[in-house]
């Protein structure tokens, strides 16, 4: 996760280079990671899309998202005139064996040229549909022969259901060995979701009183004021369920919850977020309504201005029975977390736009104060706050100044911003940095997918049977519908 070592000599071959993912995210970390000298000397972005496009007007596509969308801000001439040599484009029909020929033989005349192997990864930034046509030929191609150098990037989702995934893992499992896939989630390289880490395991004063007998409940949370923007075809079919809590909300899960590891190797951390995953109580799909709730935006006002219903977006059905806030009620059974419930939540048009996770503590066992002193009581909580600004606050009872004995609770911060002046990275950099020396701790592993679906397709079953009449049933700009906040 942080080595100090750039990668050895790498090609980097994304399908969909002309697509939005690329555009605003993917070239533009690759391009922040060539700042930061990250990059090693030899490197080559190969793009491919079924986009007729010459390579000056790629690299002036590329050039447009960088200046957009890059931390580092708009490029300057000498950077800029170095990286786009590193930029190749080339209009490709995904279906065709003559494109991974071209592949193959553009990847043979680079690594002659560079007089040596190189990493060679294949980033997979195009509709789930194309996954396996891309994956089967790249195999077909021999393209992956060289385990140790050939590397896959998938994007989510990562299926639809159980089945799906399973069907997935398998097709790229026919072609690549697990140690070569990267199945990504973009929250796992934000600076305040890895320093959970760090947080839990680097301090003694936390981790022993991390469990059941100090914690009375965790909540994690992902709420957005943007609704589905240009998403609606893919949102429509996907949902909050699957679009967030299926992945992003239960990776977090995993972090706040899951026992210490012997080392920071890959697969040991990965083997305690799947030993999480293994552990969350079965929900059966009769007992649904008491575990899990949803919603979706009607129209609303949102900082002074007016935001249409969901149904009423662009791509979505009129008639649409898609959650756009989703809640579930979970626990962990095992000696840790016993009786102990985490709340996931996330939703379109809320009333804030906030990613965080807060651990409440237990009330203390007995108060000796006066009744006087305790109005303002509060049990202490663990706030890590993800995005949009990225903190750590512990929030503890203090005495009031002045001559009487009375509590007030105040916090104790902890500010990136504040504390480190130094430019944060964004998650794709730190990510795509990752998948070029080779480090899958961020990743997830087969395993891990499966066992995410598995624990809520009883949810999902339940509401594809139950019809929502009640569908829109919270105003955009509120906090969800009505009852959500006992989930």
């Amino acid at each position: 996760m942080d080595s100090t070592t750039k990668p050895s000599q790498t090609i980097i071959v994304i399908f969909g280079a002309a697509g939005d993912l690329a555009w605003r995210k993917l070239l533009p970390a690759i391009y922040n990671l060539y700042l930061d000298n990250w990059l090693p000397e030899n490197f080559l972005v190969l793009g491919l899309d079924i986009k007729t496009m010459s390579l000056p007007e790629f690299q002036l596509h590329v050039h447009d998202g960088i200046n957009k969308f890059s931390r580092s801000g708009k490029t300057k001439k000498k950077d800029w005139q170095t990286f786009e040599n590193c930029l190749l484009y080339k209009k490709a029909d995904f279906k065709a064996a003559s494109t991974y020929s071209f592949i193959d033989k553009q990847i043979k005349q680079t690594e002659k040229l560079w007089n040596g192997t190189s990493n060679r990864i294949f980033y997979m930034a195009v509709s789930p549909s194309f996954i396996e046509t891309i994956v089967t030929s790249i195999g077909n191609a021999g393209l992956a022969a060289d385990k140790m150098c050939s590397r896959i990037v998938a994007e989510k989702p990562f299926g639809q259901d159980l089945n799906s995934a399973r069907h997935l893992n398998k097709i790229l499992c026919t072609t690549f060995d697990e140690s070569q896939i990267y199945r990504i989630d973009h929250f796992l390289g934000k600076e305040t979701v890895q320093n959970i880490l760090a947080f839990r395991f680097a301090n003694a004063l936390f981790e022993p009183i991390w469990n059941r007998n100090y914690i009375d409940h965790v909540q994690i949370t992902v709420a957005e004021q943007l609704g589905v923007e240009n998403r609606g075809g893919y949102f429509d079919h996907a949902g909050a369920l699957r679009d967030m809590i299926q992945n992003h909300l239960l990776q977090l899960l995993c972090l706040i919850s899951m026992e210490p590891p012997v080392s920071f190797d890959a697969d040991e951390i990965r083997n305690r977020k799947t030993d999480v995953l293994h552990a969350i109580r079965d929900i059966e799909q009769h007992d649904v309504h008491k575990y899990a709730i949803r919603g979706q935006y009607n129209d609303g006002w949102i900082e002074g201005k007016k935001v249409k219903a969901y149904r009423d977006e662009p791509g979505v059905n009129k008639d649409s029975n898609t959650e756009t806030f989703a809640a579930m009620k979970l626990y962990v059974d095992n000696w840790r977390w016993q009786g102990v419930p985490f709340y996931v939540r996330s939703g379109k048009r809320m009333n804030e736009a906030r990613s965080y996770i807060t651990i409440h503590f237990k009330p203390v066992p007995h108060k000796s104060f006066p009744s006087e002193a305790t109005g303002n009581w509060q049990p202490n909580t663990i706030t890590m706050n993800i995005q949009p600004r990225m903190t750590i606050s512990l929030n503890f009872q203090a005495k009031r100044p002045g001559l009487q004995m009375l509590l007030n609770p105040v916090n104790m911060l902890f500010d990136y911003d504040e504390s480190y002046k130094t430019g944060t990275p964004e998650a794709y950099e730190t990510l795509l940095l990752d998948v070029m020396q080779g480090d899958t701790t961020l990743f997830m592993r087969a395993d891990q997918v499966e066992a995410a679906w598995d624990i809520i397709m009883p949810v999902l079953s339940a509401w594809q049977e139950d019809i929502p009449l009640n569908f829109p049933n919270y105003p955009a700009g509120m906090q969800g519908p009505e009852g959500s906040d006992i989930f």
